[in-house]
């Protein structure tokens, strides 16, 4: 459809303004019949008599009440979604005649269109929705059910009426969207000792919604090791979701209620509201992207959500040698960023690649991105317009708006705020570093022989330490001799072949495997009791350097040997052990760090002691949060000790062992009692239990006498409760 140029700013927006009587003006500008039997009622209407029964502690009431304000929510946005795609061609026929009609004709053809899909729409929403279910609810009630209170009530509903399972599983739905709600973190823990409460218990209600994040991190992991066919897979589940849940709210932006804008000078004609309305609607939709770019529980989008997906797609299309795929996506990927030197680069490699398949040279974008392209397109030109004219605030949520979709006169503005926030994205938002786990690098080293290689300064972070001497050559002998005799194939525990990538195999070994083993005759007692007392020695080492203000307990012990599988190494572009940090979950695009499971959130020092050198690659390096750029790097060698704080200042990882085989023993401490390492504590019992102790009584609960000062540093980690019972998980794959 061509709108006519001598149209003014505020007619060319009638075209969708007046379209917003279909459902976007409350009942009382446009009247809906509707039979009061069997309709939807107003869901805010249920939440707040749920709120009411709660408090009046009539539980089964206040159950029945916040269930059914639930599940009329989703009806409703059910109902909303059936009613715009149902009335999508209503009208159509008129919209073949605008071109050919002109002044005020035009007009009539536009109204009668609007006016057709507007009367359909009605017309749908009545047949299930009364008539104050259609009416729009407050901002608070928003709120609530955007930060998912609805079932935080719920949990203490079930609970007192001894529904266990159910509380767990709306306790569990709760926590997904505030991950840093501790009591309801130390809630789902007691549920997990409860009897009765089955582990499918704590399933997320509002999984579907958030499916694309779950695609999402399935491609990843697919990704780091190094399976293309499923990162290609996942890749294009996570595009196609990602567009259906757009449209989704999309379809709720057209056809949910809203109130006309306030009264002002600019808006006191029919055509002034239309615009207004119509640029209010064109805002919701393109806002969804940012909505939909918004994992449960964060506060702020991931930057470039489509075309982040599209380039690790195309990049897993071209590892899979689905080359015709590649130059599609990639295609697809240039929609965004026409001109993008790389992009452009790959294509022509993809291109070469193909020569003499001119049908595969060829192939154009996806449909589906180039129509979202090209609408979003066409969408901010309205609105940009209307930024220019009509004084109507927009925030654009794309990085990828080109410039020539800007008015000239706001070019300028657009463009200084557009390098501030790319200034802002390239250094990462970088803040200097406050490690706030209450350790302070820098304390004594209490053992002979033992020196500080590598510390903070030269490591370029905090509360980081190289020591070396720990171990002598024959000790190391010895650990690497026990490895080789009693590690597992596999992670150690669940027989994994390896845990971060199938070009190497994996061998673990715990301090009660190589107890039950020496106790079965098959290793030395000698060299499990030194495996233990290794760990002894780290223990102290880094209880000193770090000047714990609190005693330190293993919260786990690891001997791990990475072994490189020959065949299977060349090109290798992934890493032993991906960028990670020990006790949150680490969003390299935010440069966030979620400390919530399945993180391991109790750890707060760790330690990892090499016992050899003689392999190709299997470097330790820190990072910073970005995952990418490598602040230190740390060869191994027999007797090298690498220490640091657990929290998001260290991120780190380890390069590919490509030749030979890199052991080490991995070590994590925690100050939270309730955290310790039973296996551990079941190993020195046994040994204790055979007249063998191998642990001082008056430490045996890692009670450590002349412990170092408090530090002065901030404290405000160790708010943490000491009191939770301790929560089994799976382990660390390191």
């Amino acid at each position: 459809m061509a709108l006519h140029s001598k149209n003014s700013a505020v007619y060319v927006a009638l075209t969708a303004g007046l379209f917003l009587c279909l459902g976007s003006l409350s009942p009382a500008v446009c009247r809906t019949p509707a039979s009061l039997s069997g309709l939807l009622p107003p869901y805010d209407q249920l939440y707040y008599l749920g709120v009411r029964a709660y408090f009046n502690e009539e539980w089964e009431e206040a159950a029945e009440l916040f269930e059914n304000s639930i599940s009329t929510r989703a009806a409703l946005r059910r109902a909303r979604r059936k009613c715009n795609d149902e009335c999508l061609s209503a009208g159509v026929d008129k919209v073949s005649n605008l071109d050919t009609e002109t002044g005020s004709m035009w007009d009539l053809s536009m109204l009668d269109w609007v006016q057709r899909r507007a009367e359909c729409i009605r017309f749908c929403l009545g047949l299930s929705v009364s008539r104050t279910g259609q009416l729009p609810v407050s901002a608070d009630i928003d709120y609530e059910f955007g930060t998912r209170n609805p079932y935080n009530f719920l949990q203490i509903v079930y609970y007192k009426l001894r529904k266990l399972q159910k509380a767990a599983s709306a306790a569990q739905t709760f926590f997904v969207a505030n991950p840093s709600h501790l009591e309801m973190r130390n809630n789902i823990e007691k549920y997990r000792r409860m009897g009765g409460v089955r582990e499918d218990a704590f399933q997320d209600r509002e999984r579907e919604l958030e499916k694309h994040w779950e695609v999402y991190d399935s491609a990843l992991l697919a990704e780091s090791a190094s399976d293309w066919l499923r990162a290609v897979e996942r890749w294009k589940e996570c595009v196609n979701e990602t567009l259906r849940q757009t449209e989704e709210c999309r379809a709720q932006c057209v056809v949910a209620s809203q109130g006309l804008p306030e009264d002002s000078e600019q808006l006191r004609g029919v055509y002034e509201r239309a615009a207004a309305l119509s640029l209010s609607l064109l805002s919701c939709k393109q806002s969804c992207i940012s909505l939909v770019s918004t994992r449960p529980g964060r506060v702020s989008p991931q930057e470039d959500f489509l075309p982040t997906q599209l380039e690790h797609l195309h990049i897993a299309q071209f590892k899979a040698g689905d080359l015709k795929g590649a130059v599609q996506t990639l295609r697809s990927l240039l929609l965004f960023y026409p001109s993008d030197p790389d992009n452009l680069s790959n294509l022509q490699l993809y291109s070469d690649s193909l020569e003499g398949d001119s049908e595969a040279q060829s192939v154009g974008p996806a449909q589906a991105i180039s129509e979202y392209v090209n609408r979003s397109l066409l969408e901010k030109k309205l609105l940009y317009y209307g930024v220019a004219n009509l004084d109507y605030n927009f925030t654009d949520p794309d990085l990828w708006t080109p410039e020539e979709v800007i008015p000239e006169s706001l070019r300028g503005t657009w463009r200084e705020e557009r390098q501030k926030v790319l200034e802002k994205l390239k250094e990462g938002e970088k803040v200097v570093e406050v490690d706030d786990s209450g350790f302070y690098a820098g304390g004594p080293v209490p053992l002979v022989g033992v020196t500080i290689t590598m510390d903070d300064k030269i490591l370029n972070g905090t509360n980081r330490v190289v020591l070396d001497g720990v171990l002598t050559q024959p000790e190391c002998d010895n650990i690497l001799k026990l490895a080789s005799t009693a590690a597992s194939l596999g992670d150690g525990y669940r027989g994994r072949r390896s845990p971060h990538t199938p070009h190497e195999k994996f061998e673990g070994l715990t301090v009660l495997r190589a107890l039950k083993l020496a106790q079965e005759g098959l290793v030395n007692q000698s060299d499990a009791r030194l495996l233990h007392g290794i760990g002894e020695r780290v223990r102290t080492l880094v209880q000193s350097y770090f000047r714990s203000h609190s005693p330190l307990y293993f919260s786990y012990t690891h001997l791990v040997c990475r072994s490189a599988i020959k065949g299977h190494q060349e090109g290798r572009l992934d890493l032993s052990h991906p960028v990670h940090v020990d006790n949150c979950i680490l969003e390299p695009e935010t440069r966030q760090c979620w400390r919530e499971p399945p993180a391991f959130t109790h750890r707060d020092l760790s330690a990892v002691l090499y016992l050899n050198e003689d392999f190709e690659g299997g470097d330790f390096f820190f990072t910073d949060r970005d995952a990418k750029t490598v602040t230190a790097k740390v060869r191994p060698g027999c007797g090298r000790l690498v220490g640091f704080s657990s929290g998001p200042v260290n991120p780190h990882g380890v390069t590919a062992v490509t030749a030979g085989r890199r052991c080490a023993l991995a070590l994590w401490f925690t100050t939270e009692k309730l955290h310790r390492d039973r296996e551990r504590e079941q190993a020195e019992s046994l040994w204790e239990a055979d007249g063998q102790s191998v642990v001082k009584k008056e430490q045996k609960d890692g009670e450590r006498t002349g412990a170092p000062a408090r530090s002065g540093r901030s404290q405000g980690a160790q708010g943490r409760s000491k009191e939770r019972e301790r929560v089994r998980s799976g382990r660390d794959e390191l």
